[in-house]
């Protein structure tokens, strides 16, 4: 073995891939899952065939051309094009907020000069650059109206905290587009795998170079490929969790986790969208994906769907991490770890967990093959 890769996600298969295909190298990945491809992983639902992501709808899209040459080498993708709604007070509405949204809201039929008017005059309630906390600063961008709607309620049940307590920097900007255009994704290429996730991840992992070990956890002593047997004897590349591979050392870094409820139901279509929003406080879920939706062109059943509901809360040391929290106190415990992190001779940190970033799935492909043009050659 050349090379040991901790986690067969987007960027520890692009790493092996890369590896193994260009430089020759023979890659062990493990995982403590089950499964290739961490949270990307999707299956078939036994009873309907619908293909099921299992931890949460992911959408590919990007508009870096090597990353998208790179991955039509495993999959072509379907020319789905990603649409959200939001149901609020009982009515659906087009998200991002965009004219249509506006129009919708405030029943009126405003051109986009005149929208804009209104949405400035609105927003000019608070300062963004004074904004004292999330909600201040939401209101700098929207205004109370809409953001009380759409952003308000959806955020604090992402976050299990009231805005008003959340530091303005979570967010930057929120988009409002001028224009009836409802696409989620602005890039240049969107699309889903053809044949599924598991299946372009699999094409990935299918090199004679590359060996995979599933059930296999690097912090298991019980089993050969663990952290005190390898490091230092082989190269590694490493997607788990940074605080982890320290043994919490410097504290634990925070992240919100998510719960799925997933049903099979008798209809052959629930909402008639691939993911609606659910915008108030009255419902616990954040959102409601209907996986047909994602497949159009596939031949699903006609009087079955499946639904799974979302719930977002912060992880406990047990939970699947999802997205960084990203407090002070967590930026400040990061320095620490990416400080032991630069001095751990032969080891290479990555993917969104190692790093303690979200990245989405081009940015985690993007992110592997810069390691694997750069610091890679490092180690090996």
């Amino acid at each position: 073995m050349d090379l040991l890769v901790v986690g067969s996600g987007f960027f520890g298969l692009t790493i092996a891939e890369r590896a193994a295909a260009e430089l020759g190298k023979r890659v062990t990945v493990i995982d403590r899952r089950s499964h290739i491809g961490g949270n990307a992983y999707s299956e078939a639902e036994p009873q309907t065939g619908i293909e099921v992501h299992r931890y949460g709808a992911h959408l590919f899209h990007t508009s870096v051309e090597s990353v998208w040459e790179y991955v039509n080498r495993f999959t072509a993708f379907t020319g789905y094009v990603h649409k959200v709604y939001s149901n609020y007070r009982g009515e659906v509405y087009p998200l991002p907020i965009n004219l249509g949204t506006i129009n919708q809201f405030f029943r009126a039929a405003h051109g986009p000069d005149a929208a804009r008017a209104l949405i400035a005059e609105q927003a000019a309630e608070f300062d963004t650059r004074s904004a004292r906390n999330l909600e201040e600063r939401g209101i700098s961008l929207i205004g109370r109206p809409l953001y009380e709607a759409f952003i308000r309620d959806y955020t604090a049940k992402q976050w299990q905290t009231p805005t008003t307590e959340l530091p303005a920097e979570v967010i930057s900007r929120l988009p409002v587009r001028y224009t009836y255009d409802n696409r989620y994704f602005n890039d240049t290429h969107e699309g889903l795998p053809v044949d599924g996730y598991t299946a372009w991840l699999e094409r990935m992992a299918d090199h004679p170079n590359i060996e995979v070990r599933l059930d296999t956890d690097f912090f298991d002593t019980a089993q050969p490929l663990n952290r005190a047997a390898t490091v230092g004897q082989v190269p590694v590349v490493y997607t788990g969790p940074i605080d982890r591979y320290f043994d919490y050392a410097e504290g634990e870094l925070g992240w919100r986790t998510l719960d799925f409820e997933q049903e099979v139901l008798p209809v052959g279509d629930f909402q008639g969208t691939s993911v609606m929003n659910y915008a108030g406080a009255d419902v616990p879920y954040t959102r409601i994906h209907e996986f047909r939706h994602f497949h159009p062109e596939r031949d699903y059943p006609e009087d079955r769907t499946v639904i799974m509901r979302e719930f977002s809360r912060f992880a406990e040391r047990d939970d699947e991490p999802y997205y960084p929290v990203n407090t002070p106190a967590d930026r400040e415990r990061l320095l620490a770890y990416r400080a032991l992190a630069d001095a751990e001779r032969g080891v290479l940190f990555g993917g969104r967990l190692g790093t303690y970033q979200y990245l989405d799935m081009h940015m985690a492909i993007g992110s592997a093959l810069s390691m694997f043009r750069g610091r890679l050659a490092e180690i090996l």
